[in-house]
């Protein structure tokens, strides 16, 4: 099954690249920009609550499958090279130690603000209609 050995491998890559940006985000030499995304996209990646809960059909994997694959990809795109290569050994270490995903309860709650922002403003434009 090739296609499942990539999927495998893709997937690999999505999750040691979502710790790489939590090395990034401590690292010393990340300017501020990349270092607010990083803090942005690793809450969220390691935040145990889904923006788009997954039991929704098809749009709940959007989030897993789409945006946080992006997101990371982008914000790698920002870290210098250096950076990027000394944070990528940090995780691959951290992977083949067998150590747990790190979780993020700042992931939880920005999620947990985003969906109270959105039905305040849907609250409130539905009192006005």
């Amino acid at each position: 099954m090739p296609i499942l050995q990539g999927i495998r491998q893709w997937a690999r890559r999505v999750k040691r690249d979502a710790l790489t940006l939590w090395f990034a985000y401590r690292h010393p030499a990340t300017t501020w920009v990349p270092k607010v995304m990083a803090a942005v996209v690793v809450a969220y990646a390691l935040s145990p609550i889904d923006l788009i809960p997954d039991f929704i059909p098809v749009l709940g994997y959007v989030d897993d499958a789409l945006l946080l694959p992006a997101l990371i990809w982008l914000t790698i795109r920002m870290l210098p090279q250096d950076v990027l290569a000394d944070c990528r050994n940090k995780a691959d270490q951290w992977l083949d130690s067998g150590k747990a995903k790190p979780r993020s309860a700042w992931g939880a709650a920005l999620v947990i603000a985003i969906w109270t922002g959105v039905t305040v403003l849907l609250w409130a434009w539905l009192r006005r209609h």
